[in-house]
């Protein structure tokens, strides 16, 4: 049965229906009421789109996307504000299954028509509340951000939101970002922005001010350094607003290419929204200590047990992996012939080699003397040449250590038992180690 017939019952529903592959977000179906309000003529103009970038205008799924809640039989309700259409909607929700595929199905009902009264959602007020609402469902302060940047988006039909940091080195970094469906991310391309690009805006940011840009053609001469930043971004207007802490200025952050309503009218609400962007710093860097203290080792800064669990738990298995395994040579001896200071420098020289070649991995000390390195997505042959020049590095650094590694192509193998043969054969590289130096290996703890 094709989709449009296994839908058409709930074609000429007052309701809004629209039903989404769950696995793939495509789009599979709108009914009449839905393709009218979202000014889609047929299905034809939505085949093989997402629903993300249909019902939301988001480039990528939303980040609180519930559908991991639904499931077969059970419909899960809610009250939701849709910043695109500027309406409240009562939702029922729930996953349907036919023909091997799952489907998300959701009915939605217009609160702003028929018994209910029609209300000014655009307010500033209204448009705090429910930005600081849906930010805090997040479980993450990082998470929390990056949604209030996706409903600030579609509410004030934006192009991009951002938000830019300032560095220890007195640079700007863009730490995040939302954009529209079809606008490039420009985050990469903005770190360590140099303060003299926006050293005119900090001029507005000390009084108090915003910046408001309506043509960005009209700072070409006035403001040179920005100009030449914001233009390559096809960047036409925006707004930009400080984030002030207790220590002061620490960033900004902004909205680009709003329509021109807009321009005058969100100074205030920019100016209050800021200051709950700053109490989600203030929990993103806590949880960050919290995280450092539970997740990193506090000798080397690598990952710890912890935190390999935590990360083996999630990866997924058709990807490639190589695992190495390493133990640290003759920790014991420099701890008992030189003291703990010199046994530690030489657990920081081991770790250093690792970091040169595996940073763009997982890292982890997972004992006293023990590394693991986890390479998801290498190939055989980069993972093998960064262990030779691993190698190499051991003896620049006067770090030895004994390694054993495999490479699995796909990821059917279970990780542990991969990290099981990796440690088995670091043994067997330790023995022979042993064995050169003439040294018993039943005297093996004493090195």
């Amino acid at each position: 049965m094709s989709d449009d017939k296994m839908w058409e019952f709930y074609e000429e529903l007052s309701e809004l229906v629209y039903v989404a592959d769950m696995d793939s977000h495509e789009l599979v179906y709108l009914n009449r009421k839905a393709r009218e309000l979202y000014g889609i003529n047929s299905m034809d103009e939505m085949r093989g789109k997402k629903c993300y970038e249909v019902l939301s205008g988001n480039a990528k799924p939303c980040i609180l996307c519930n559908n991991n809640k639904l499931k077969p039989g059970y419909f899960l309700e809610e009250v939701q504000y849709h910043p695109t259409l500027k309406r409240k909607f009562a939702l029922k929700q729930t996953l349907l299954e036919a023909d091997g595929r799952r489907y998300r199905f959701e009915l939605a009902v217009d609160l702003n028509t028929g018994d209910y009264e029609e209300r000014e959602y655009e307010t500033n007020a209204v448009m705090i509340n429910e930005g600081l609402r849906i930010s805090m469902l997040a479980r993450r302060p990082e998470e929390g951000i990056s949604v209030l940047l996706e409903y600030l988006g579609q509410a004030l039909k934006s192009e991009r939101v951002y938000i830019f940091e300032e560095s220890d080195k007195g640079t700007f970094n863009n730490t995040y970002e939302w954009c529209a469906d079809n606008v490039v991310p420009q985050k990469e391309n903005l770190q360590d922005v140099p303060f003299e690009v926006v050293s005119l805006w900090y001029q507005h940011f000390q009084k108090g001010e915003n910046v408001i840009i309506e043509d960005v053609e009209d700072i070409k001469d006035t403001d040179p350094a920005a100009y030449e930043y914001l233009k390559p971004q096809n960047i036409r207007s925006l707004v930009v607003s400080p984030l002030v802490s207790e220590e002061g200025i620490i960033g900004f952050y902004g909205v680009d290419n709003p329509p021109r309503q807009f321009l005058m009218n969100i100074t205030t609400l920019f100016q209050i929204l800021g200051h709950f962007i700053i109490s989600w710093f203030y929990r993103r860097d806590y949880v960050r200590q919290l995280e450092t203290l539970c997740f990193r080792d506090q000798l080397t800064g690598i990952g710890n047990r912890h935190a390999m669990n935590e990360y083996i738990s999630g990866i997924q298995p058709e990807q490639s992996v190589g695992v190495l395994f390493c133990d640290v040579m003759g920790l014991k001896r420099a701890n008992d012939t030189k003291g703990h200071l010199e046994g530690d420098n030489l657990l920081i020289r081991a770790s250093e080699c690792l970091k040169k070649e595996f940073s763009d991995y997982a890292l982890f000390r997972i004992g006293g003397d023990e590394f693991l390195a986890v390479c998801t997505g290498i190939t055989e042959k980069e993972f093998s040449d960064r262990i030779e020049r691993l190698r190499a590095e051991m003896q620049i650094r006067s770090a030895n250590m004994a390694i054993g590694y495999i490479w699995n192509p796909d990821g059917r193998e279970d990780i542990d038992k991969l990290i099981t043969t990796a440690d088995n054969l670091m043994y067997k590289d330790k023995r022979e180690q042993y064995e050169k130096m003439g040294i018993d290996r039943r005297a093996r703890r004493t090195m």
